[in-house]
């Protein structure tokens, strides 16, 4: 049964908060599709994947890869699934791919200072519950560490 859980980004960015989840996901040994809404988005990402660590870098590409299907990690703003993804990130809004009960885990990052992303992130969980998914909602703490909320 896939797994969504629902990260709700408060005084947080998003660039502090996907990278540890990424690594998370290849520690796993799952690959990861991560998929936003606009090309700059993904290119934005793809820039800052290389560079958010000194001492570390996550291994990916964007969907336009000649070798997408070899890759752990692919930056996309489409519903495929190039590199067959154990888990889905979605950003900036992106909708529940039609296909997400094939993925074990799809991860909802929504900024909770958006009215329009809140409303989607509720739309989404409705749906989720709808088809049976089995949905977590995280929000951090005061020291900024994911808390699991009922």
């Amino acid at each position: 049964m896939t797994e969504v859980l629902f990260y709700h980004l408060q005084a947080m960015s998003l660039e502090s908060v996907l990278p540890p989840l990424l690594e998370k996901s290849l520690e796993r040994g799952w690959r990861a599709v991560v998929q936003s809404t606009s090309p700059e988005r993904t290119e934005a990402l793809d820039a800052h994947l290389w560079t958010y660590s000194d001492d570390s870098f996550l291994p990916h590409a964007t969907w336009r890869a000649g070798d997408a299907q070899d890759q752990p990690i692919i930056l996309s703003i489409e519903e495929s699934n190039p590199n067959r993804a154990n888990v889905r990130f979605l950003i900036d809004n992106a909708a529940l791919p039609a296909d997400c009960d094939s993925y074990e885990r799809v991860v909802l990052v929504f900024n909770g200072d958006d009215a329009d992303a809140l409303t989607a992130a509720r739309s989404a969980w409705a749906d989720c519950k709808a088809r049976g998914f089995e949905v977590t909602y995280w929000q951090p703490d005061e020291r900024g560490r994911w808390q699991r909320r009922q």
